[in-house]
């Protein structure tokens, strides 16, 4: 397919980004001949004049910080889980003009069935740490999995709200823990699942007791592996990662932008060859 199409990834600082690798394999499994992806260094202000200028070859974007809350406030047409989230990560165009949707909840809900293994029991609880853009995708995807509360632990508690709507919106029974103020081994033992999405060293403290949760998703990826991730390997835990993360957002990204089922094995082999295979990056 000769067609020539534009996407990209806008955000700031976005120089390290891995989406080129997956959306560049992708167009290449699917013979997208002429078909590019790039790199779009834009901040969440210039984000609505720069797709205003936009020609038609152009069929979408990945949105990463800082411009996810841009991208949903810009589209004209928004998905519920978007909503949900407070942020879009995709926008991509329609005849009635650009759609907003938020594919790292399928990013958070498939890293943890697959690379995790979770499956969500009746009385399932989770434990988010952070309250950031990623907790608040974190939490609609744990939704969207079947847990139905929550506890956050953060360590601003005024600095919650966003993260604590969301979690409302999609339906979740929230609660929030100050950091300092948490009994860590209690929030271990009353959880089934944890989402971590703050820095390795602030977890350090707490590896024993958190280690010990059946099912941890630890979002920060590099340097890997993570003091959390290696303590979780050590109890023989279930461990999903940010990479996961990566590929499995990247797919509905993928089917958005082109019209075709994802590539995912292609998708997955780029990526697990330009990070070293420090993963395995399973895959249905």
């Amino acid at each position: 397919m000769s067609t020539k199409r534009k996407a990209a990834i806008l955000g700031k600082p976005v120089e390290h980004s891995l989406s080129p690798v997956l959306h560049g394999a992708a167009f290449r499994a699917l013979g997208l001949d002429g078909w590019t992806y790039e790199r779009v260094e834009m901040d969440s202000p210039g984000l609505p004049a720069f797709v205003d200028a936009l020609g038609p070859e152009w069929t979408g974007f990945s949105v990463t910080m800082p411009g996810k809350r841009a991208a949903l406030e810009y589209a004209d047409e928004v998905t519920p889980r978007a909503a949900a989230v407070g942020a879009a990560n995709t926008l991509v165009r329609r005849e009635a003009g650009w759609l907003a949707d938020c594919t790292d909840v399928d990013g958070v809900t498939e890293a943890l069935r697959i690379a995790g293994e979770y499956t969500p029991g009746a009385d399932d609880g989770a434990v988010v740490l952070g309250a950031g853009g990623t907790a608040a995708a974190a939490v609609v995807g744990l939704a969207a999995l079947g847990v139905r509360t929550v506890r956050l632990v953060v360590r601003d508690p005024a600095r919650a709200t966003e993260t604590v709507e969301a979690a409302q919106r999609a339906g979740l029974d929230v609660e929030v823990l100050r950091w300092a103020d948490t009994d860590f081994g209690k929030v271990a033992a009353d959880s089934a699942v944890l989402v971590n999405t703050v820095p390795p060293d602030a977890v350090r403290p707490h590896l024993t007791e958190l280690a010990g949760i059946g099912c941890v998703l630890d979002v920060i990826y590099h340097p890997w592996p993570t003091a959390l991730a290696e303590a979780v390997a050590d109890r023989g835990g279930r461990l999903a990662t940010g990479l996961d993360m990566l590929l499995h957002q990247a797919f509905g990204q993928s089917e958005y932008f082109t019209g075709q089922p994802a590539p995912q094995a292609e998708m997955r082999d780029a990526l697990r060859e330009a990070t070293g295979g420090i993963l395995p990056l399973p895959i249905l």
